[in-house]
């Protein structure tokens, strides 16, 4: 068995998905996607901009033949070469596993070894501007091998980030864990214990087995499914035989109050989330907390009253602004200000795409869309998620935008996603802006769009000057903006005919 760095970055992931690369069907995997690639290509980019400036000599060695790597690697190491890039370095494990380093870069630092008056320090070059644990372990990895290798051990090691520069990782603190994470990983591949699935939205989204896992997850919809339902949260669960939506939904929720990190308000989430999605049907947050009995009318009337306020929330005026951004972090550029505007007099709904064809004018629609939003100078400006707002925020101080104008229109701002979440509860496995429009019934003209592939659509124009990935980047967003604009329209819809069925009820 071989085991090498990435491994245990992807074990620190997800333990499922670092089995199924060794054990999994590999016509089960997902095609690797188009934004996977461009950050595997803007890595390779990294480095090299990190190393153009360092001369650097790399072993000779057929393609993936590590034995000939690892040798031609030592024999530079003997040499005393200052710097080896994509050096290799092999070692047994006393049950007979190879532990394979391939750091990016061995630098020859003074110290003793058995090469002589010289010893080498690893230095993993990373895309990412913090120092996560996983890069830490991955690099404690590289320096335990190189210590086996080269006889003696280094006092440090280092991790070159993007932005950040160099940050050295204390060997001493972060080694502990690292072996304990090893010497988990050796025992589930030598016994063969395949990881429960188990699915998060953040982690598990570019794994190229989302597909696979999911499909399991669904035959019995895993709790994972649920939203809220952390893996902390799900042991708890699991002490309490609490396995299936069905027996949650059934579940009084001040049986899971006292679990640790549950308390009474995530308690009735969950329960509430449960029933939701076991009765396939929306239901007002407050309904978990209706009482029974003689303080049920009470309850009812303040009900009504509350739901005219959360009306007060959802304004519905005679021009409405629905607004989504398109963004590619690492130029830490805004490429597209989508704005919808529905004019309810008129009966219409035009869409504005106020996009930077190159870099440079990212400060061009910015001022386009000041002006596009003075245009309407009382429209509620509906956006979901808070990402727009503190977009303006941040144009508005880089560009030196007064507040004084930017200050009343902040005030016209509709988070819509902040809105839904806090008045109802959905049969959705998260609540993003797919999953609700989807579930209410919209459908984007692109079913596979999303906001990874909108940034490599965009890379692929400022690369080749295609206007056809332009063109999908602006169907994607405007649909993303009537997305929002549907969504707002059901919450609307849910809450007056929630009002009026309670009204009935009352009377």
């Amino acid at each position: 068995m071989l085991i090498d760095a990435e491994q245990l970055i992807n074990y620190q992931r997800c333990r499922r998905r670092a089995y199924l690369d060794v054990y999994g069907d590999l016509d089960q995997r997902d095609s690797t996607n188009d934004y996977v690639l461009k950050l595997v290509q803007d890595s390779q980019e990294n480095q090299r901009t990190v190393l153009s400036n360092q001369a650097t000599v790399q072993p000779d060695h057929p393609a993936r033949d590590w034995q000939a790597a690892a040798t031609a690697t030592l024999d530079l190491m003997r040499q005393g070469v200052d710097r080896i890039h994509q050096g290799v370095l092999l070692t047994q494990t006393e049950n007979g596993i190879t532990l394979k380093s391939n750091p990016d870069l061995l630098v020859k630092h003074p110290g003793l070894s058995d090469f002589g008056d010289w010893l080498y320090v690893p230095t993993e070059i990373k895309l990412g501007k913090r120092p996560k644990l996983e890069y830490q372990v991955a690099v404690a990895f590289h320096a335990m091998v190189l210590a086996e290798v080269q006889g003696a051990w280094m006092e440090t090691a280092w991790l070159m980030l993007r932005d950040r520069g160099t940050y050295s990782v204390d060997l001493w603190d972060v080694l502990p864990r690292m072996q304990e994470i090893l010497a988990e990983y050796i025992q589930m591949m030598v016994q063969q214990q395949e990881p429960e699935v188990f699915i998060a939205r953040s982690r598990c989204s570019l794994c190229h087995w989302l597909s696979y896992c999911h499909a399991i997850a669904k035959t019995d919809y895993h709790l994972s499914l649920l939203p809220g339902v952390t893996p902390t949260r799900y042991v708890q669960l699991q002490t309490l035989n609490l396995l299936t939506v069905k027996a949650l939904a059934e579940t009084k929720p001040s049986h899971l109050e006292p679990l640790p990190g549950f308390g009474k308000e995530v308690a009735h989430k969950l329960v509430q989330q449960a029933f939701s999605v076991l009765h396939d049907r929306a239901l007002l947050i407050e309904e978990s907390l209706q009482p029974s009995g003689h303080d049920a009318n009470h309850y009812l009337e303040r009900s009504i009253h509350g739901s005219y306020d959360l009306l007060a929330l959802l304004p519905t005026a005679p021009v409405e602004l629905y607004f989504d951004i398109e963004a590619e972090p690492t130029l830490n550029l805004i490429y597209l200000h989508g704005v919808l505007v529905v004019d309810r007099p008129a009966n219409t709904q035009i869409f504005y795409a106020l996009l930077a064809e190159h870099p440079e004018d990212e400060v061009l629609v910015w001022q386009q869309l000041l002006e596009l939003f003075k245009r309407y100078p009382t429209a509620p400006i509906f956006h979901f998620c808070p990402f727009e707002v503190q977009t303006v925020e941040r144009l508005a101080k880089l560009y030196g935008t007064p507040y004084s104008q930017i200050k009343p229109l902040l005030s016209r701002f509709v988070d819509v996603h902040e809105r839904i979440t806090r008045l109802v509860t959905l049969p959705v496995e998260n609540y993003a802006l797919k999953q609700i429009a989807r579930w209410i019934g919209f459908e984007w003209r692109d079913p596979a769009a999303n906001g990874a592939q909108s940034i490599c659509w965009y890379a692929q124009w400022l690369s080749t000057g295609d206007r056809a990935h332009l063109d999908a980047i602006l169907t994607y967003n405007e649909d993303d903006c009537r997305a929002t604009h549907h969504i707002k329209e059901w919450l609307v819809g849910f809450l007056m005919e929630t009002i009026a069925d309670q009204s009935a009820e009352l009377a």
